[in-house]
């Protein structure tokens, strides 16, 4: 598996987690990554993205106030940062990549990694 995603498990609600994708091979150091999550019953959607440098992020309407994307290319590693999470935040959140951050956004991905459990409930 070239792209692991961890960090998820059960959050209180106002809770936060940090999740982490890690490119195993070094294959996606100069690609935009990005995090999508599918909760149950419902199809996968986008949450954010960040460009090869980190110098460029995108975050979907919903969560941009609260999640952080960012990456350490040293560390081979994305993250996403979330905090004030919500029960309708809970999913499987996998990490993706693709040669921009267009790309990423409409879904149309080279590379998908495993998912990770985020539950939000008290």
């Amino acid at each position: 598996v070239q792209l692991q995603a961890s960090g998820g498990g059960l959050v209180q609600p106002g809770g936060s987690l940090r999740l982490s994708c890690v490119d195993s091979g070094r294959t996606f150091s100069n690609y935009a990554k990005g995090w999508f999550r599918q909760a149950p019953g419902k199809e996968r959607e986008f949450v954010a993205a960040i460009g090869w440098s980190g110098g460029d992020t995108y975050l979907k309407d919903s969560v941009k106030d609260r999640f952080t994307i960012s990456r350490d290319n040293a560390m081979n590693t994305v993250y996403l940062q979330m905090n004030s999470l919500k029960p309708e935040d809970t999913a499987v959140y996998s990490c993706a990549a693709a040669k921009a951050i267009p790309i990423i956004v409409t879904g149309r991905v080279d590379y998908w990694g495993q998912g990770t459990l985020v539950t939000v409930s008290s």
